[in-house]
């Protein structure tokens, strides 16, 4: 196959450390990478985050379409939770599986949204770093609601009045199912469960399992999942060849051919239904005068190659239960 350099231009941002890792390790070091992309468009006005510096070192700025794609991921993220949070009210439970370095939980909060549970599931390592830095930034640490606020010791779980950071393997159900259960979890609130390039990492029959769980568990929920699609063209295969090149063997892929795959993924595994977008189709429903602020940030040479980037990432969603079901992406007005 011909490898075209400008489509492998955005497929290497932050892919050269994966050598000699295992794929589990791998993975987890997608965490960095996905942070010092956010820091590059935050640092820029691309969207506010007061807290994504806290968790990043140093990081190198990054192209324009990559900025402009971090925001459609970011974006589409925040307003699909907006909508959940609006209609199931204060007594929402979260769940972010993945959820590395994320900084969701101090946005809602510095927002004013209000919620009964917001539970972080990652690799025990992962949670560990990231309960490091909490407890290390008093900006972070303020937000939280906990007893022990001299306790500077630091392990893989953090249990808080509505914050939890859990350290678990996904493909260890019964672990999972059991911190849930250890956290205080209501199966019979609404609940939403946010994986942002995550899935694709896993193991398609333990994803399976974990979502039949989910669907089985939850009374009324919604799922809202970010990552790869479209992976049979050209692109996608590059994409594909690269990461596996580097220790990301992404064993889930085969539900990320296309969009119908991503919403099977859930109405197979004991969901209501299911819908999915990709992210020119999210990128292009941003209210026009929004779509013009961030544009004029920063000069983007060839858009032909942010649109083929944005196709080939996706936000699918699939919901059990009542509550949800009218959630989408809402058209540009």
């Amino acid at each position: 196959m011909s490898e075209n350099p400008r489509l492998l231009k955005f497929q290497l941002i932050g892919l050269s450390m994966f050598s000699a890792l295992n794929n589990d390790e791998a993975v987890q070091s997608t965490n960095d990478d996905a942070c010092g992309c956010k820091c590059s468009a935050v640092n820029l006005g691309y969207w506010k985050d007061s807290y994504v510096n806290y968790f990043v070192k140093r990081y190198d700025r990054k192209p324009p379409e990559i900025n402009r794609g971090y925001y459609a991921r970011v974006k589409g993220i925040e307003h699909l939770v907006s909508q959940c949070l609006q209609v199931s009210k204060k007594e929402c439970q979260i769940i972010s599986f993945g959820a590395g370095f994320d900084t969701l939980y101090w946005r809602l909060k510095e927002s004013g949204c209000t919620f009964s549970k917001f539970i972080e599931f990652d690799f025990p390592i992962m949670t560990s770093k990231k309960h490091f830095l909490i407890k290390k930034h008093k900006q972070l640490f303020e937000h939280l609601q906990f007893k022990d606020t001299d306790d500077k010791s630091v392990s893989p779980n953090l249990y808080t009045a509505d914050y939890f950071l859990i350290g678990a393997d996904l493909r260890d159900l019964n672990s999972i199912s059991n911190k849930l259960t250890s956290a205080g979890i209501n199966f019979d609130l609404p609940t939403i469960f946010i994986a942002e390039c995550v899935l694709v990492y896993v193991d398609v029959q333990a994803i399976s399992n974990l979502l039949k769980y989910l669907a089985k568990s939850f009374s009324d929920c919604i799922f809202i999942n970010y990552e790869q699609v479209n992976l049979n063209d050209t692109f996608g295969r590059i994409m594909l060849e690269n990461l596996r090149a580097r220790g990301c063997m992404l064993p889930g892929h085969e539900d990320c051919e296309n969009l119908d795959k991503q919403k099977s993924r859930f109405t197979s595994n004991g969901w209501d239904g299911a819908k999915a977008w990709t992210m020119v189709e999210i990128y292009n429903s941003f209210m026009e005068n929004e779509r013009c602020r961030i544009e004029s940030i920063e000069m983007l040479d060839e858009k032909e190659l942010l649109s083929q980037l944005l196709e080939h990432y996706c936000i699918s969603v699939g919901w059990k239960g009542g509550s949800f079901e009218n959630i989408c992406i809402q058209e540009k007005s």
